[in-house]
């Protein structure tokens, strides 16, 4: 037996290897990282040559020409001799650029790169996501549109219930992607940045370096921040920003991972039901035992990511609890973590949305059958409404159709027949004669789905076709691997 290939004897996040895409692996990436944090470093020097620091531009120039010189190895060295992430980066960008060595990081504590970094990688990483949103709610877009009429069991408590349509019912799912798409886009147009603070957030090292002027500390903050992006930054800090950021940022991931786990919970029961099935591929293999099985895997699996990211999104939450006075270090491991693996899962499960919603098949026969069997109960309250109005007492008539109704459902189930007998029981009923010739049209199907059709056009149009105009195009390279 030959020794296997050296990428299948290490451990490797299935989230890269299996569910997320490139793009979002990219934001991530520690090379990524490395670049942003250079760009901190060239903002950084560029402004404080800017209020009359002796920086010159030659060592700019400098900073800007080497920007994407990196070797990681001799980054994992320093680091491994100095055990300082941003010093190891320091050190190596020092020794590309010569020139400005002296200039590189003035003034500014890790955090400057650290944190600010964080910022900028959390808000690509929303960007990309608000991007997938849409892609889901496009693709859902069309299905409500082409099911938008088409009347289905609707169901309370899991139990049969009063009919819907297919299209209302996935407008449910979207409406709920639609406020996850809301959130997010709130927090990137909210996000500030931690710009230039200094040590402990009150920028006392800035202020040597210019001579105590304030005007000029607080200039430098404005300026560095919009090199970067940001309209704003946040007046007080300690060293490192609110981590109640990161808390509101995961709001927004928590909630898609709620949206897609009860999708997938309803897409998973109606194919169990047989009125509708995820994308299943002609060579698709549902079991290795049994041949003839057609599981729904990539619900599944949207599941099961969605829990995931529910429980790994929670850490945001205990890191803004956990901080000590201007900051303390146990944070940063698991902020390491899990920030960057909860974006990977989202961005993993909206990929799996997408794709079942585009090619989610509907089965009209075995829908229409399904209602038809239940059809006569759910009529019940349309027949008990023409029964008041034609002078019956309400409280009785109430009582009449309970009765009849629970003796036709055992009848059904002793002798497992799919079809209620109940207008039979009531055309028998003397309480029921003025309205025996209304059964037929009371029992229309769409006449019992109220204004669904009607509520579907107004969501689609009204809601969340102008939600959809900022995002034109799709995501590319968004394809379920495996």
């Amino acid at each position: 037996m030959t020794d296997q290939p050296s990428e299948f004897t290490k451990y490797e996040s299935p989230l890269i290897s299996r569910y997320a895409s490139k793009e979002m692996a990219a934001v991530f990436s520690p090379r990524h990282r490395a670049f942003l944090w250079r760009d901190l470093w060239i903002a950084l020097a560029e402004s404080e040559k800017q209020l009359g620091l002796p920086i010159t531009s030659a060592q700019i120039d400098e900073l800007k020409a080497n920007r994407n010189v990196l070797d990681e190895q001799e980054v994992a060295r320093l680091e491994k001799e100095t055990r300082h992430e941003v010093i190891a980066h320091i050190r190596h960008l020092g020794d590309v650029c010569p020139k400005a060595r002296p200039i590189i990081h003035l003034g500014a504590t890790s955090a400057f790169v650290m944190d600010n970094g964080d910022l900028l990688q959390l808000r690509e990483g929303l960007i990309q996501v608000s991007k997938r949103i849409a892609d889901v709610l496009r693709a859902g877009l069309n299905l409500a549109r082409k099911t938008s009429s088409l009347p289905v069991l609707g169901y309370t408590h899991l139990q049969p219930a009063q009919p819907t349509t297919l299209g209302k019912r996935v407008c449910l799912w979207l409406q709920d992607f639609l406020m996850d798409l809301q959130d997010c886009e709130r927090v990137i147009k909210t996000m500030r940045f931690r710009g230039v603070k200094g040590a402990t957030g009150t920028q006392a090292s800035f202020m040597r370096l210019f001579d105590d002027d304030s005007s000029k500390v607080k200039e430098l903050d404005q300026l560095v921040s919009e090199k970067l992006g940001f309209n704003e930054a946040f007046r007080v800090t300690g060293q490192t920003y609110p981590r109640k950021v990161d808390s509101a940022i995961m709001h927004g991931l928590l909630g898609l991972a709620q949206s897609a786990h009860k999708m997938s919970n309803d897409i998973r029961f109606l194919q169990t039901v047989g009125e509708a099935e995820e994308p299943f591929g002609d060579a698709q293999v549902g079991s290795s035992a049994m041949a003839y099985k057609r599981n729904p895997m990539r619900s599944e699996r949207i599941a099961g990511l969605s829990r995931l990211l529910l429980t790994t999104g929670q850490n945001a939450h205990w890191n803004a609890a956990n901080q000590w006075m201007e900051r303390t270090l146990d944070d940063s491991s698991n902020r390491r973590l899990a920030l960057a693996e909860s974006f990977l899962i989202a961005d993993a499960v909206l990929i799996l949305c997408k794709n079942v919603l585009s090619g989610f098949t509907v089965s009209p026969a075995t829908i229409a059958r399904r209602l038809r069997a239940q059809l006569p109960l759910l009529a019940t309250e349309d027949i008990l409404m023409a029964a008041v109005a034609s002078g019956g007492d309400r409280q009785d008539l109430h009582e009449r159709i309970r009765q009849h109704s629970m003796a036709s459902v055992h009848k059904m189930r002793e002798e497992g027949s799919e079809q209620s007998d109940l207008l039979t029981r009531l055309d028998g009923d003397p309480a029921f004669a003025s309205v025996k010739g209304q059964f037929d049209t009371i029992l229309n199907p769409r006449r019992l789905t109220g204004r669904a059709e009607e509520q579907v056009d107004d969501f689609l149009t009204n809601e969340l076709e102008p939600a959809l105009a900022p995002y034109p195009h799709e995501v590319t390279g968004a394809e379920v691997r495996v």
